[in-house]
């Protein structure tokens, strides 16, 4: 047994999740079946939890702390490749506070409680009990990692963990700004919106919102279509905001989509409508 999988089992027995990575520390690529999302992502991605397929795939999801699934085949395989391990932190109710230099760890003993620290490369990993969406780039060299995503273990660190704290939470939340409008004004309508009412544009994004997840096959195809439609109905008169997209993108990354395609399929419907 290598040394990678008997820290995973290790910290499996003690309820983390974890999972192999490879060299360049990403997890390993999807399985034929998974390769591209074909499969449809995990199933029931509306929540975290583990993936159904036999191997490591779809990344954080793949995060297991079931001992038979880390050492049979094909994990086994895996391992052998592995350098190093990750787990999902929101998986066992963590937050882990991505300090990437010396500048942010300044930060960070200025305006965030004590807690748990692990050393990184370059700076520090604060960890904290309780979970919370994951989001990058809060801050210059911020991230923060927990629910729907894979952090890399790097040993247990010092220190007494402490309660998630309000101010880390509040470093996701941003103030919703209005998709920016064409130039050009709508039909017929002199620019303004025809139909700027609440009911009628959450309703938009609701629908938007289900037909993403009850999509069995084609993820990229209809995540793009999605985004096309929404854009086409409500992206010209500035009433849809950065609230609304992150809800899209958040049902796209729940079948499986990673926040690359979403970006990409987002600029991309907005290319078409010359917008």
């Amino acid at each position: 047994m290598n040394t990678h999988l008997r820290t995973a089992l290790a910290l499996a027995a003690r309820g983390v999740p974890v999972m192999p990575l490879r060299a360049g520390k990403v997890p390993f690529g999807n399985c034929p079946v998974c390769r591209d999302n074909a499969c449809g992502g995990r199933p029931n991605m509306k929540t975290p939890g583990p993936c159904e397929c036999p191997h490591p795939c779809h990344a954080w999801a793949a995060a297991t702390t079931d001992p038979d699934v880390l050492t049979g085949r094909p994990w086994s395989t895996a391992w052998q490749q592995a350098q190093a391990v990750a787990y999902h932190p929101g998986g066992c109710g963590l937050t882990v506070v991505d300090l990437d230099h010396a500048d942010a760890v300044a930060w960070a003993r200025r305006e965030l409680p004590t807690t748990r620290t692990v050393p990184t490369t370059r700076g520090q990993h604060w960890i904290y009990q309780g979970a919370m969406s994951s989001a990058n780039a809060v801050r210059d060299g911020i991230d923060i990692k927990s629910t729907m995503v894979y952090s890399r273990w790097l040993g247990p660190g010092t220190g007494t963990m402490t309660a998630l704290p309000d101010a880390v939470r509040a470093l996701v939340v941003k103030k919703p700004s209005p998709v920016r409008p064409v130039a050009a004004p709508m039909p017929g309508g002199g620019g303004e919106c025809r139909h700027r009412t609440p009911v009628y544009l959450e309703r938009g994004i609701a629908m938007a919102e289900q037909r993403i997840a009850e999509t069995a096959g084609g993820v990229h195809a209809t995540v793009y279509r999605t985004f096309l439609a929404v854009l086409s109905a409500h992206g010209r008169c500035g009433c849809l905001t950065d609230a609304h997209a992150e809800r899209l993108f958040t049902a796209a990354r729940t079948k499986g989509e990673s926040a690359r395609h979403c970006t990409d399929a987002w600029s991309n419907a907005l290319t078409a409508l010359g917008m």
